[in-house]
């Protein structure tokens, strides 16, 4: 027990299965690598603290479990910002664990080192909480409240700050509070009030988003019993194998994908907020995603269907939010088709012949309506996918082949292919792809990334070369910001800064000591 509070969260992270955090060693932090070694957590240096957010950001999204970033008061935690918003956004559990100057100076404003008046506030509107340790004793309770919310709600960031006084103080405890709460269920009436529904249905659809990432074999199984299509969102790519007869993949954005949706008579919606970026409309016309520049719940930019809506979301505001459902139900949605496929179970497995035929002409509908570009794209997409074994992964950048990407990669497994939806963060790909590889080394990694994309992380290819990892980072270079240039284009508005001098990318990857190569075809 003769450990600092700093020291002693180590171990306990320990206790909660965290054996990875990533960061930059500070004066501000020194404490908290103090145990760091004894407590058996590995630490892995990262050399932008937009890096070690991304990082934990990848990690949990491939793993599944909350990823840990320690960070230093201040520029820190500002620099930090960006992947914590993204994580935000897209719904992924990061535990942000950062000093803070000393409790009597907090709110002062005399200068300290590092300081922010209010480093709470920074951090509030992008997370689920933020909390300060004031006593040592606080600190277990805070990291129970913040894996509790982990477990049982929907998984955005938490971020705990300790004031540099109170970290050096004697720990109160070193092991926390470990029995956390189980997600929330729906009640026997909401189940049979959704089977009733689904049994009146004559044309049901499945709409799964990454709220279901982890109970894929329930999708499918009640996929298969009801005959019925099931689309996903970006988040949700590979719930269901997309090579599955009854797959619309991840197709939302898509004309013949929602003109067939629209006739379907009831929508099941499991664990997706529907969000603006989702619901993007690709124009076949003008290749462009149409969406308003005010309400993009506008136009393209909403779900319409003539049948009825059953939404479940373990968010409580989500199930309501946007539309006018017919049954909401605030569950989480492993839980909800358990109880379905129970309630369900002694109905006859429907035909799927005709549903199986629909779905493959609108699958040949959509590649029909692909522009130049985007064939262009999509034969390198495709011989990626040729090129990684089922459960291979793809860390995506905001880059035009990646959108063309969240169409037509066909995801085989959940968490195989991930994308920063809804911040959009520009250099998500490669610092998220470490983490993800660190979560799963035994999996394929890759990394797809635009030219722009890449200049705001690529120092964190010393990180993967130093890790000696076998990422593939495959760059999409076309010397250009070309989707903002082509918005530029097409709302008349003069280009400006969208053509940067690039530098020579193989010789600044020799430069990080990793190999480096022009692939002069789709073969090579």
């Amino acid at each position: 027990m003769n450990m600092s509070c700093g020291g002693a969260l180590l171990h306990q992270l320990k206790a909660y299965g965290v054996d990875i955090v990533f960061g930059i060693p500070g004066v501000h932090t020194l404490e908290f690598y103090r145990e760091i070694e004894s407590a058996g957590v590995r630490h892995i240096g990262v050399r932008h603290e937009q890096g070690a957010g991304f990082m934990a950001d990848g990690y949990a999204r491939v793993s599944g479990k909350p990823g840990t970033c320690l960070l230093i008061t201040g520029p820190g935690v500002t620099n930090a910002a960006t992947p914590i918003g993204e994580a935000f956004s897209d719904s992924v559990p990061v535990l942000v664990l950062s000093s803070v100057n000393a409790s009597g100076d907090l709110g002062m404003g005399r200068g300290a080192l590092h300081e922010i008046t209010d480093q709470e506030a920074v951090a509030r509107p992008l997370t689920a909480f933020t909390a300060t340790v004031y006593q040592p004793d606080q600190a277990p309770q805070l990291l129970s409240r913040a894996f509790a919310h982990f477990a049982s709600r929907r998984p955005r960031p938490v971020h705990i700050q300790i004031p540099l006084d109170v970290m050096q103080l004697p720990a109160a405890s070193v092991l926390p509070q470990t029995a956390m709460p189980s997600r929330p269920a729906p009640s026997k009436a909401e189940i049979k009030a959704a089977a009733e529904m689904i049994r009146a249905a004559k044309r049901p659809l499945i709409l799964a988003g990454g709220g279901t990432v982890d109970a894929g074999h329930f999708v499918q199984e009640l996929a298969e019993k009801l005959a019925a299509p099931v689309v996903t969102t970006i988040a949700g790519k590979g719930i269901l194998d997309e090579r599955h007869p009854l797959s619309l993949g991840g197709w939302l954005q898509r004309a013949p994908a929602r003109t067939y949706m629209a006739e379907c008579d009831l929508v099941l919606i499991l664990g997706s907020e529907l969000s603006g970026a989702d619901l993007f409309m690709w124009d076949e016309q003008s290749n462009v995603y149409e969406q308003a520049l005010g309400d993009h719940f506008e136009g393209s930019g909403r779900l319409t269907v003539k049948g009825k809506y059953i939404r479940v979301d373990i968010d409580a505001h989500a199930v309501t939010r946007d539309y006018n459902v017919d049954l909401a139900i605030a569950s989480d949605s492993a839980e909800m088709l358990m109880g379905l496929l129970e309630e369900l179970g002694d109905d006859e497995e429907r035909p799927r012949a005709i549903v199986e035929a629909e779905i493959a002409e609108v699958r040949s509908a959509v590649r029909a309506g692909m522009s130049p570009l985007e064939r262009k794209q999509v034969a390198v997409i495709d011989a990626l996918r040729d090129a990684l074994p089922d459960d291979g992964f793809v860390f995506s950048d905001m880059t035009q082949i990646a959108y063309t990407a969240n169409t037509f990669f066909e995801a085989r497994c959940p968490r195989a292919w991930l994308h920063p939806v809804g911040f959009g963060t520009l250099g998500y790909a490669l610092p998220a792809a470490i983490g993800g590889q660190l979560a799963a080394p035994d999996r394929p990694g890759v990394v797809l990334i635009g030219d722009g994309g890449l200049l705001f992380t690529v120092q964190e290819l010393a990180t993967a070369a130093e890790l000696r990892q076998p990422l593939a980072i495959v760059l999409w270079n076309n010397d250009a910001l070309a989707e903002i240039e082509d918005s530029m284009t097409r709302l008349g508005v003069p280009h400006v800064s969208v053509r940067p001098e690039n530098p020579d990318y193989l010789m600044l990857a020799k430069a990080f000591n990793c190999h480096a190569h022009r692939a002069e075809s789709l073969e090579d």
